[in-house]
C-alpha cells in the first residue's frame, strides 16, 4: 500500500486520471479499477488501446508488470514509474507508450491472491 505519512482517509483526493480507482469495473481499462485473481503469483489479461499515447498501469501492491503487443513476445519498454499518490492505496504506476491495438498485460511476483489494477491515459 502506498500510504505515506499520516492520512485520515485513503483514496479521497486522487488526481483526475485516477478518479476511477475507487469504482469497480470489469476488465482492465480507464475510468474504473478491476480486482483480478492471481494464480501462482501471476495475473494475465488483455487491454485494448483506442488512442495513442502514454498509458499507465496502476497497481495496489508490489508486482512486476509487463505489457506485450498481442502478437509479440518482446515486452514494451517502460517509459517511467511513479509511486502512488499520497494517502492512496495505489502502490505504483508504470507507464508505457502505446499505439491503438490489443496488448497482453502480465503481472508477476504477486504475494496476494488478487491484485487491483487500473489504466490511466495521458
Amino acid at each position: 500500500m502506498a500510504v505515506q505519512g499520516r492520512c485520515t482517509a485513503l483514496d479521497t483526493r486522487l488526481p483526475r486520471p485516477l478518479y476511477g480507482w475507487t469504482r469497480d469495473g470489469k476488465g482492465l481499462d480507464t475510468g474504473h479499477a478491476v480486482t483480478l485473481p492471481a494464480r501462482k503469483g501471476a495475473i494475465e489479461t488483455r487491454i485494448t488501446i483506442r488512442k495513442p499515447g502514454k498509458v499507465g498501469i496502476a497497481i495496489d501492491q508490489d508486482g512486476w508488470i509487463d505489457a506485450f503487443p498481442l502478437k509479440g513476445s518482446k515486452a514494451l519498454d517502460m517509459t517511467s514509474e511513479s509511486k502512488g499518490p499520497r494517502c492512496s492505496t495505489i502502490h505504483k504506476i508504470l507507464y508505457y507508450r502505446m499505439r491503438p491495438g490489443t496488448y497482453r498485460v502480465t503481472v508477476n511476483r504477486l504475494k496476494g491472491a488478487r491484485a487491483k489494477l487500473m489504466l490511466t491515459h495521458d
